[in-house]
């Protein structure tokens, strides 16, 4: 695509929109305090594209390359398609943009920011002031709480849940109707390598949580953890070792109590 040398003026909708760079279906009520930025930080142009029957409301900042479905809202002062500059998770980001999708009826309550190549299902709502990083994909029918971090290249099935103040880690895989309560922590980095002097790169390796997986508020769970399908764990726990499908655990470190109910 063309780069250009300055940045362009997004100020006036109507030349991005003469310029094919946003494009505006019908039925949208978009305050005009909403930005629109098709232009990355290498200065390379993505366009814009808004289905029919969007709300985006006053503040609230589009990026290059998103994607947004019919009938989706973004409340006050979201941010959708952000591209991510400076290192994380061995990797150097340089600013540059990517594809960024919202399905039907996808709902950003205020203050939320979605990194770019972020992908969210229809009818999924996504809480206030939630920050979602690069290539994280979440599946449809779900319900994403307020305060909520979610890293890189997490994926989400259909029906997840997840409660407010939770930290979920890099490549986190949550499958169809997993539950996590309110202020969980997931951790995928065993000896704590962030950025080291002598070259040493982490060796991660995320918690999974298989299909309809549930687990209490407050409860953290280790690097590698495979949480089973349909297991229960309690409130509080520490989770430092797989969890069999169907089971109840509880304690730290938890431990399996019988099955789940």
């Amino acid at each position: 695509m063309n780069q250009p040398k300055t940045r362009i003026d997004t100020s006036d909708w109507t030349k991005l929109e003469a310029a094919g760079l946003l494009q505006i279906g019908t039925g949208c009520r978009i305050s005009p305090l909403a930005r629109f930025e098709p232009q990355d930080e290498t200065d390379q142009l993505r366009s814009i594209t808004i289905a029919d029957n969007v709300r985006i409301g006053a503040g609230a900042v589009i990026h290059g390359g998103t994607r947004i479905a019919t009938g989706a809202r973004i409340e006050d002062y979201a941010t959708v398609g952000q591209p991510e500059d400076g290192y994380a998770v061995g990797r150097t980001y340089t600013g540059t943009g990517a594809t960024s999708t919202l399905a039907e009826g996808t709902v950003l309550r205020s203050g939320a920011i979605l990194y770019a190549g972020v992908s969210i299902g229809t009818d999924t709502n996504i809480g206030h002031r939630t920050l979602i990083r690069s290539h994280t994909t979440i599946g449809a029918h779900c319900n994403i709480g307020h305060g909520l971090v979610i890293e890189r290249a997490c994926t989400f099935g259909d029906w997840v849940r997840c409660s407010p103040l939770s930290h979920i880690t890099s490549s986190v895989i949550a499958e169809d109707r997993v539950f996590l309560g309110a202020g969980i922590r997931t951790i995928n980095d065993k000896h704590l390598i962030w950025n080291d002097t002598e070259g040493r790169e982490p060796d991660l390796i995320p918690p999974k949580f298989e299909t309809g997986a549930r687990v209490g508020t407050g409860s953290t769970v280790l690097g590698g953890v495979t949480v089973g399908a349909r297991a229960l764990i309690g409130a509080g726990s520490v989770v430092t070792r797989d969890i069999p499908a169907g089971a109840t655990a509880y304690g730290s470190p938890a431990r399996v109590h019988g099955e789940a109910q």
